[in-house]
């Protein structure tokens, strides 16, 4: 079993930063595909990035490409979302998620909040 818990979330202004992360509890962190979702009001939740057990590669969406980056500690047990340039329509809850594929999560964080204003 995993146990996920985000941080980093808050309120920053459009074309500023942050940097998200997801702990994971558990000795079997490095054998899981992490990912990141986010899920905007009145939205379904939506993939944004996911980085195989390795590190070794990496899937975006295209509307964070060549602005959001995904990364891994596996000594640390932990997932790294670092989000620059950020716009008002990136404002959504973001959940951190482990599985065994790009497709396939099976457990969840409770998520953290990022809103970009105008």
């Amino acid at each position: 079993q995993v146990q996920l818990v985000e941080s980093g979330g808050g309120l920053v202004q459009a074309g500023g930063s942050l940097r998200l992360s997801c702990a994971a509890s558990g000795r079997t962190f490095s054998r899981f595909v992490m990912g990141w979702f986010r899920q905007a009001p009145g939205k379904e939740r939506e993939f944004v990035a996911a980085i195989s057990w390795s590190g070794g590669s990496t899937s975006s969406a295209d509307s964070v490409k060549g602005r959001f980056t995904i990364s891994r500690d596996n000594a640390k047990n932990t997932v790294y979302l670092q989000m620059n340039s950020l716009k008002p329509e990136d404002t959504a809850v973001y959940f951190c998620g482990a599985g065994s594929s790009f497709e396939d999560y099976d457990f969840w964080g409770q998520g953290t909040q990022v809103t970009v204003s105008s």
